[in-house]
C-alpha cells in the first residue's frame, strides 16, 4: 500500500514539475518576445543571467560576440571572457559576482574598457551592468550585461568623415583638420593655400553621359587628386558633389599656388576616355592663400568667394582672393535683409528699354528691367541683386511684382490710346519651378483683362538648357495662353540646332557679346549672319542687343535682322520718360 502511495505521489510531483517547467518556458518565451523587440535590432550586445548564472536572454549581437551555441537558453553560462577595467583584467563572471553585492538601483558603467574573447581578440567596449526583475513565474532579480562594441562605432564614425562616392575625406573631416593647418601656418609664418575646385558643367555632363559615367569621372578625378598627397604638403577633400578642396602648405609665392592648379587643369583636359573618345573636362578654382588673402580664419570663406568669381568668368578659370580686388561695394547680408521690406516701401521700379523695328526704326516693343533704389546704396545694378534673389527664392515675389506692374501699365496705355507695344519680361527657372507660374500668369491676364499677346517672357539660353524637357513643357503651356516667348542671350551657351527647333520661341535675341566687335571681327559677322538665317528658317524673328552706333545699325540691318535694341536708341527709362516714345 505504501509503495502504491509513493508511486502516486512521485507521479503527481513529476506532473507538477512538468507543469512548472512548461509555465517557466512559456513565461520565458513571452519575455523573450519582449526583449527581441527591444534589443535584437540594436548593435549593442545584451545578456540576461539568472542568479544561478543561467542564460535567460542573449541578443543577436551578444550571441555573435560570445559565440554562444544555438541551445544557450536556460543553460548555465560559463565565461572565459576577460574584461580590462582601467589597468586590471577581470573575468566577466567575476565582475558579475561583484555587481551582485552592490546596491540594486544603480547601473554600473565601465567606459572605454577592453574585452578579450580569445588570446588575440581584444575589442574596445563600453560595458554596463544592471539588474532587472523577471517574472518566472515568481519575481526573480536577474543580471543585465550590456556591451557596446566601440570598434563598430569607430567604423561608423570613420564612414561619416568620408565622401560616400569617392571615399576621400569629406567636409566634416576638413572642418576638423583646418584648425591644425591654421595654427601651424600661423606659427611657422608659411604660406598656406586652400584650393577649392569645381568641375565645370557637371549637371550638363550628367544629362549627356548619364549618372554612372559622371560618377566614374568624379571617382577618377578623386584618385588623381589623391596621388598629389604623396607630397606631404598636400591634403585633399571631396566636400560636395563636384567640389574638391586641397590644402597646400609651405608655399613660397602666390604664383606657385596658381601653377599648382594649372597643372591639374592640364591633366584633367585629357585624362578621361569614354568609348575611345577623350572627354575634354575643365575645372574652375578659387584660391584663398594665407597671409595674402587676409585673416587665416576666413581663408575657407575667401576660397569660396574666389571660386564664385572664377565661375562667373567662364570655364577653366582660376581666381585668387586678394582683398583689394574683392572689396564689396554692397553688403550682401544687408541686401538680403532689406529685400522683403523693399517691395512694400516702393524701392523697386520697372524701367523700359525700347526695341525698334529695323525697317522704320519705330519703337514696337520694350524690355522690362527692374531697378532697386536702395536708401543707403542708391540705384543698385541688377547683376548685384538678381543672383542673390535667385539664391534666396525672393525672385518669385519680385517676378510677380514685375508682371503686375507691366500689366497695370499696359492697361493704362490701352485706356489712354498709346501705341500698342509688346513688353518682354525676364523670367528665371526659380519662378518656373514653383509649378504655379503658368496659372499665375493666366490669372493676372484675366484680372487685368488684357490680350496675352501684349507680353513676352524671356529666358536666357544657358538657363533654358539646364533642364531642357521641363523648360519646353512650361513654355509650351505659356504659348497655349497666347503669350510670346523669347530666347535671350543667344550665342553664349551650347544650344544645338535640334533643341532650338523644339524650343517654342517666337524671338531669338542675339547676345551683346557677339556684336561688341562685329565692325572689325569677321568671325562675329559670320556667326551673327548664320544665327539670323537659322532663326528665320525656323520661323523665328531676331532681336540684336547691344547696338551702340549707326555703323552697327547699318551692318546688322543688312543681314536681314528684324529688331534692334541698345543704347544707340535709348538706355532703359522710367515709365514716364519711356511713354513719350509711344504716343
Amino acid at each position: 500500500m505504501a509503495i502504491i502511495l509513493l508511486s502516486i505521489l512521485f507521479a503527481f510531483y513529476t506532473y507538477f514539475l512538468s507543469r512548472q517547467k512548461k509555465k517557466l518556458r512559456a513565461t520565458l518565451a513571452n519575455n523573450l518576445r519582449v526583449f527581441q523587440k527591444a534589443f535584437d535590432i540594436s548593435d549593442d550586445a545584451v545578456l540576461i543571467l539568472s542568479p544561478q548564472n543561467k542564460v535567460m536572454y542573449a541578443s543577436n549581437a551578444m550571441v555573435r560576440l560570445l559565440e554562444l551555441k544555438s541551445d544557450f537558453l536556460l543553460k548555465k553560462y560559463k565565461s572565459t571572457v576577460q574584461i580590462k577595467i582601467k589597468k586590471d583584467w577581470l573575468g566577466l563572471d567575476q565582475l558579475i559576482q561583484e555587481q551582485r553585492t552592490q546596491p540594486k538601483d544603480k547601473v554600473k558603467a565601465y567606459p572605454h574598457a577592453t574585452l578579450k574573447i580569445s588570446a588575440d581578440d581584444e575589442i574596445p567596449v563600453n560595458a554596463y551592468l544592471d539588474t532587472i526583475v523577471m517574472e518566472m513565474p515568481k519575481d526573480v532579480v536577474c543580471d543585465v550585461i550590456s556591451i557596446q562594441d566601440l570598434s563598430k562605432v569607430k567604423e561608423r564614425s570613420a564612414a561619416e568623415f568620408k565622401h560616400p562616392l569617392t571615399h576621400l575625406p569629406n567636409q566634416f573631416q576638413l572642418y576638423n583638420d583646418l584648425p591644425a593647418f591654421f595654427s601651424k601656418a600661423h606659427l611657422e609664418k608659411n604660406k598656406l593655400a586652400l584650393v577649392l575646385m569645381s568641375l565645370d558643367n557637371l549637371s550638363r555632363l550628367r544629362s549627356i553621359i548619364g549618372d554612372e559615367q559622371t560618377n566614374d569621372v568624379l571617382k577618377k578625378f578623386a584618385r588623381y587628386l589623391e596621388t598629389l598627397t604623396k607630397n606631404v604638403n598636400v591634403s585633399v577633400y571631396h566636400t560636395f558633389d563636384n567640389h574638391f578642396l586641397l590644402t597646400v602648405k609651405n608655399l613660397h609665392s602666390i604664383d606657385e599656388a596658381k601653377v599648382f592648379v594649372e597643372d591639374i587643369q592640364k591633366k584633367l583636359a585629357t585624362f578621361y576616355k569614354m568609348d575611345d573618345v577623350h572627354l575634354h573636362l575643365t575645372v574652375s578654382a578659387g584660391i584663398g592663400i594665407y597671409p595674402d588673402s587676409g585673416h587665416i580664419r576666413l581663408l575657407l570663406d575667401h576660397a569660396y568667394k574666389a571660386l564664385a568669381e572664377a565661375e562667373k568668368e567662364g570655364d577653366n578659370n582660376i581666381t585668387i582672393f586678394l582683398p583689394e580686388k574683392f572689396t564689396a561695394a554692397y553688403d550682401e547680408l544687408r541686401l538680403h535683409g532689406d529685400m522683403p521690406g523693399a517691395l512694400s516701401r516702393g524701392e523697386f521700379e520697372v524701367y523700359y528699354q525700347p526695341i525698334v523695328r529695323v525697317g522704320d526704326q519705330e519703337v514696337v516693343a520694350a524690355e522690362a528691367l527692374i531697378r532697386w533704389k536702395h536708401p543707403q546704396y542708391g540705384m543698385i545694378p541688377p547683376d548685384v541683386f538678381i543672383s542673390l534673389m535667385e539664391k534666396t527664392g525672393f525672385i518669385v515675389k519680385l517676378g510677380q511684382f514685375i508682371l503686375d506692374e507691366v500689366l497695370k501699365q499696359q492697361k493704362r496705355w490701352e485706356l489712354f490710346n498709346f501705341n500698342r507695344i509688346e513688353i518682354s519680361i525676364n523670367v528665371s527657372m526659380v519662378e518656373i519651378n514653383t509649378g504655379e507660374f503658368v496659372q499665375h500668369v493666366e490669372r493676372k491676364l484675366a484680372e487685368h483683362q488684357l490680350d496675352p499677346e501684349c507680353i513676352k517672357f524671356e529666358i536666357t539660353e544657358g538657363i533654358a538648357m539646364l533642364n531642357e524637357a521641363q523648360t519646353v513643357k512650361y513654355f509650351l503651356a505659356l504659348k497655349k495662353l497666347g503669350v510670346g516667348i523669347s530666347l535671350d542671350d543667344f550665342g553664349t551657351g551650347y544650344t544645338s540646332f535640334g533643341y532650338l527647333k523644339k524650343f517654342p520661341a517666337d524671338i531669338v535675341k542675339i547676345d551683346k557679346s557677339l556684336v561688341d566687335y562685329i565692325l572689325t571681327n569677321e568671325e562675329d559677322q559670320r556667326i551673327v549672319k548664320a544665327i539670323i538665317e537659322l532663326a528665320h528658317t525656323l520661323g523665328m524673328k531676331i532681336v540684336v542687343e547691344g547696338i551702340e552706333n549707326q555703323q552697327m545699325v547699318d551692318m546688322i540691318s543688312s543681314y536681314g535682322c528684324d529688331y534692334l535694341q541698345g543704347y544707340h536708341f535709348s538706355k532703359p527709362l522710367p515709365v514716364f520718360e519711356f511713354q513719350k516714345l509711344i504716343r
